[in-house]
């Protein structure tokens, strides 16, 4: 998938333990791995508003963009 999840390089260069940003974020840590593993399909924009807002960073410094000429084909399911 060309869309991956940077949390933890952020996770790292803030110094927090990702325990504690999933309790200031109101996730249960399992949620938050799940997120920072890149398995999960989609995220609220209001749980990004909240990982933004602990750690004082933007959407695009959580999640990155490798281009995939395949994402201009027709919409895939579901999506």
């Amino acid at each position: 998938m060309p869309v991956r999840v940077t949390l933890d390089a952020l996770i790292v260069a803030k110094g927090i333990k990702a325990r504690d940003l999933a309790a200031e974020v109101g996730l249960s840590e399992t949620q938050l791995s799940l997120f920072r593993s890149g398995k999960v399909k989609g995220i609220r924009f209001r749980t990004l508003a909240r990982l933004c807002a602990a750690l004082d960073c933007k959407p695009g410094d959580l999640l990155d963009y490798a281009f995939d000429a395949q994402d201009l084909d027709a919409a895939d399911e579901g999506d």
